[in-house]
């Protein structure tokens, strides 16, 4: 147990002092014998599983981005230090992949942290409303964990319990358990979600970037769209929409500006600040040129060789904007002027916002949060559920996306045919929330990733840009849809069976 609370106390201390977000006073050693004790310790045990989310997401646009039709790379002839992102990219990729280790081990982290509060928060001497709103956010940080791992691994080890062993055994709790069937792995994150949202206040009555009730509503639905549950996802959806919590703010481009963090529009965000805490982002860096010297871009010298040129947009995304779209602006960069001579290279926009903070050192120094949930994608999931139930009302809430986008009544969907608007649905959430890491499970749970990757990849390698795609890449098949449990996981669990094809 004392191996245990230690090294909960290393993660905890990693979080820092972020204003307005999970503040966390620092502590030289804690023991069994004093911990879990004061609500100051349970809210350190909850702000661990919030700063494990970090760990997911810092790398998570590779495999929720790069894989689709979204999103590609800058070949870097001159660093090969990368070629995992690459293969991943092109569905080469292999078990020994880091990408897939880290959103494997970070969520189970997150899980770990979550089921050492859940376990024991029932029998704290703390209030109601103090024991209702923690476990509400841990029961909804355990969901997200486990939504994520099922749709990107399939069957997945379900630990709703403590874990005892040494320090890594116990934030690794899937080392020693079999894979536990999808199905129950989705009841179980319902569960959570459904529990999460009785227990959680609404946005106006939490700290900002915590989870609220909207936010576990907004997951549950997400769930239930999955799981093709429409008349379920429209109820849970509709309550989100009607709880007057949420709106859209009116210019797209202002909800990733960082003096808008939390906003009106944001369910939930994972957290980052600038300074020298370690608690910045770097996508900004990351998704920009990968150029020697980024004065051009930013203003001042950095060296971005061995940081930039990922997740870089796509010309089958860029040409998929309708005209009058005000999102391709927002979103994506043309190129930019260097030496008076303009530079065609893509990037994204939605995360550079300028002036940008300069580095610490060698390292990247951003302040952009990463969305998880915005009010825009509840509308896209309450027209989705409606219209997969016929419902002529789903039009409304997809035309209060595209009046921002368009201008009010500029360029309204009136169609009423069930297929083509499917059609426009999915391509709004293309449009809406690219780079947000939704298009491949979106591919995915519409059955379309076979199909459209292969014609992608072959469009890819016929246009003559990227001459090293080799024959064997993008060659897509059933088994590609699901990534690769992690090598190291298998070696070190021999209950786990590794996916086919892998």
């Amino acid at each position: 147990m004392k191996l245990k609370i230690i090294a909960a106390v290393f993660m905890l201390t990693s979080l820092g002092a972020c204003k307005d977000f999970i503040d966390i006073a620092p502590q030289n050693f804690i023991s069994s014998d004093n911990f879990f004790k004061t609500e100051a310790d349970f809210v350190q045990a909850v702000n661990a599983s919030y700063s494990a989310l970090r760990i997911v997401y810092n790398e998570a646009y590779i495999m929720g981005e790069m894989r689709s039709d979204n999103a590609h790379y800058i070949f870097n002839s001159s660093n090969r230090g990368n070629l995992v992102r690459e293969e991943i990219a092109d569905f080469i990729d292999n078990s020994t992949a880091s990408p897939v280790a880290t959103k494997w081990s970070g969520n189970y982290k997150v899980i770990a942290y979550a089921n050492e509060v859940i376990t024991r928060i029932d029998a704290a001497s703390l209030s109601d409303n103090v024991k209702k709103n923690l476990k509400g956010q841990v029961l909804f940080l355990r969901a997200l964990a486990y939504f994520d791992l099922v749709q990107y691994f399939g069957d997945v080890p379900l630990v709703l319990t403590p874990i005892s062993g040494t320090a890594d055994e116990i934030l690794n709790v899937s080392s020693t358990l079999p894979r536990t069937a999808k199905a129950d792995i989705y009841t179980q994150i319902v569960k959570d979600a459904q529990d999460a949202s009785g227990l959680l206040p609404s946005k106006a009555d939490q700290e900002k970037g915590r989870a609220t009730s909207g936010a576990a509503k907004t997951l549950l639905g997400n769930v239930y769209v999955v799981l093709k549950q429409w008349p379920q996802a429209e109820a849970i959806l509709t309550e989100v929409v009607t709880s007057a919590q949420y709106s859209l703010l009116p210019d797209y481009a202002s909800v990733f500006n960082p003096a808008n963090k939390n906003s009106a529009e944001s369910v939930f965000e994972i957290q980052y600040l600038q300074g020298n805490l370690g608690l910045q982002s770097s996508f900004s860096y990351t998704f920009m040129p990968n150029l020697t010297n980024i004065n051009p871009l930013v203003g001042f010298q950095f060296n971005n060789q061995s940081i930039g040129g990922w997740n870089i947009p796509s010309d089958d995304l860029i040409k998929s904007y309708e005209t009058g779209d005000k999102r391709k602006a927002a979103l994506i960069l043309e190129g930019y002027t260097n030496a008076g001579a303009f530079v065609q290279q893509p990037f994204i926009k939605k995360y550079f916002n300028l002036p940008l903070p300069a580095p610490n050192g060698s390292s990247p120094n951003a302040n952009d949060n990463w969305p998880v949930y915005r009010y825009s994608e509840v509308l896209l999931l309450l027209a989705e559920a409606l219209n997969e139930q016929g419902k002529a009302s789903a039009a409304t809430y997809l035309n209060q996306i595209r009046d921002r986008a368009f201008g009010a009544g500029v360029s309204p969907i009136k169609e009423t045919n069930q297929g083509v608007l499917r059609t426009i649905i999915a391509k709004e959430r293309r449009i809406e929330l690219a780079f947000e890491n939704k298009r491949w499970p979106d591919l995915v749970r519409t059955g379309q990733a076979v199909s459209v990757m292969n014609a992608y990849g072959a469009a890819l390698k016929a246009s003559g840009k990227y001459p090293n795609l080799i024959p064997q890449t993008y060659n897509v098949t059933e088994n590609r849809l699901l990534f690769p449990l992690p090598f190291n996981e298998i070696q070190v669990n021999p209950k786990l069976k590794q996916n086919p094809g892998y």
